[in-house]
């Protein structure tokens, strides 16, 4: 009979000393809360920013096959973000994250996932189109913006999924402008922004944003040793997105400006002490052809032309030099500077469509 009365007395001991306003008649009154005052007018535009926009950004799933052995394999699922292009359906992303995928799935504002299927894809760009399978009432295209007026210092706002939390908004500025984006084999991105919103694993394919909410790049990368964002981020520019996207979506694939050579591997040409793009061979009735340039001997090994500039803009490599032809534009006729023989020279060459 006494037990209950000692666990009677233990509860009563804890009460006395841990809540000693027990016996005063229950809880404290909680404070009077301070009326909120109305958000500044930047905040209250930032709100309203995000606030249009967040509906029409992508969280895109994706369920690949992984070998884990020589005839074994396991299912690998990854994320990525995009956004919205059209009232159709389409959504614009980043290659990367469809890389590989076998299935793709679409979760726009508080819906369920949407089955989406590739319409397509461009490796050199690192760009790539999805369409939904079922499109939702009220898709709302996020308005596009360019991105050749833009100017460093400018504030921008990045949009996405990072480590899978949807729909984070993060700010800052552009950072720099005009750099070089390294993408598939030998090629690059030329005019990639630079900016320090800070971009994580998870943003890729979402938008960059400018202060009217207007698409100006599609965020892509970071250069981070840690893997997680240290205020240097990349983002393909919308003026780029806006002549590849259409491309992908009426034919699958987009153009791909060339002169018909092939080069020399960049490291062996590295090891050779060369600079600039070393023409390994010419493609029979090229415009590289039709031009003149000349190939390394195979025979002798002996080196042919090297391609140095275009248009006068300095090239290193292929990917620069790809870079260079991308910005001159298929159709144009482009001005090499090219060194044979220890001379310099210009050769005028018709930049064309390699990919047709």
């Amino acid at each position: 009979m006494k037990k209950p009365i000692l666990l009677a007395a233990a509860v009563l001991t804890v009460a006395v000393v841990f809540a000693p306003w027990a016996q005063r008649g229950g809880a404290p009154e909680p404070r009077a809360v301070t009326p909120r005052p109305p958000l500044p007018a930047q905040e209250q535009a930032l709100a309203g920013l995000f606030e249009s926009t967040a509906p029409s950004v992508a969280y895109i799933t994706t369920e690949r096959l992984a070998r884990t052995g020589f005839f074994t394999a396991e299912v690998a699922q990854g994320a990525g973000s995009g956004f919205v292009w059209d009232a159709a359906g389409h959504v614009v992303t980043n290659f990367h994250v469809l890389a590989g995928a076998r299935s793709v799935e679409v979760s726009l504002d508080a819906g369920k996932p949407i089955p989406a299927t590739v319409v397509g894809f461009a490796q050199d760009y690192d760009l790539a189109v999805v369409k939904l399978a079922q499109v939702p009432r009220g898709l709302k295209p996020i308005p596009l913006g360019t991105s050749r007026d833009l100017r460093i210092g400018q504030t921008v706002y990045a949009i996405g999924n990072p480590f899978g939390l949807s729909r984070t908004l993060t700010t800052g500025i552009v950072s720099a402008l005009d750099r070089h984006l390294p993408t598939s084999e030998y090629r690059e991105i030329a005019g990639a922004i630079q900016t320090d919103a800070a971009i994580n694993p998870g943003n890729s394919g979402g938008p960059l944003v400018d202060a009217q909410g207007r698409v100006i790049g599609v965020n892509t990368a970071i250069r981070s040793p840690s893997g997680g964002s240290s205020g240097v981020g990349f983002a393909i520019p919308a003026d780029l997105v806006n002549r590849i996207v259409p491309q992908l979506i009426a034919r699958g694939k987009a153009s791909l400006p060339g002169i018909g050579i092939r080069a020399v591997d960049p490291v062996l040409a590295a090891r050779a002490g060369i600079t600039g793009v070393a023409v390994a061979e010419v493609l029979r009735g090229s415009p590289a052809a039709d031009a003149g340039l000349v190939a390394v001997d195979r025979r002798t090994g002996e080196v042919g032309d090297v391609i140095v500039a275009v248009n006068g803009r300095p090239v290193e490599a292929m990917g620069t030099f790809a870079a260079e032809l991308d910005r001159a534009g298929i159709g144009t006729v482009a001005e090499l500077t090219v060194i044979r023989d220890r001379k310099e020279s210009k050769v005028r060459v018709k930049v064309v469509d390699v990919q047709r």
